[in-house]
């Protein structure tokens, strides 16, 4: 029996004049310094809109759009499953800040392979590569 704590967690696909998104996790947190689509867990009671439109906020002072699934699966770590679920999305206020991760970039999809992403995102990253 695997007793690991699932977690959902919901990310933003925000993709603009060919680039998208990318945020740097902080030093000191699981999976430091890795690279990922901003977003976070989902509270209880919580939609995965709510969810990403809170995060969004939290960690980019940002209020954005959620538009519809681009991607989900579940990723077992050596501590964690994590339930991912990226949902393209759009910022349609303010400018982003860095509140919470080390570094925050905008890459073109040639770029993926210069950052280390979280293992989780693996899969949507070569989706990205063929598509966009």
């Amino acid at each position: 029996m695997n007793s690991k704590k699932i977690i959902n967690v919901v990310a933003g696909f925000i993709y603009e004049n060919n680039k998208f998104l990318i945020c740097q996790r902080p030093a000191g947190k699981a999976r430091a310094l890795l690279w990922e689509f901003a977003g976070g867990k989902v509270e209880e009671g919580e939609s995965h809109a709510e969810a990403l439109k809170r995060e969004f906020m939290e960690e980019l002072a940002v209020k954005i759009s959620v538009d519809s699934l681009f991607y989900s699966h579940s990723h077992e770590y050596e501590d964690i499953i994590v339930n991912l679920f990226i949902y393209h999305a759009k910022i349609i206020q303010g400018t982003i800040r860095k509140l919470e991760h080390k570094e925050i970039k905008w890459i073109r999809s040639h770029e993926i392979d210069n950052y280390n992403f979280c293992p989780a995102d693996e899969e949507v990253l070569e989706i990205i590569k063929q598509n966009y």
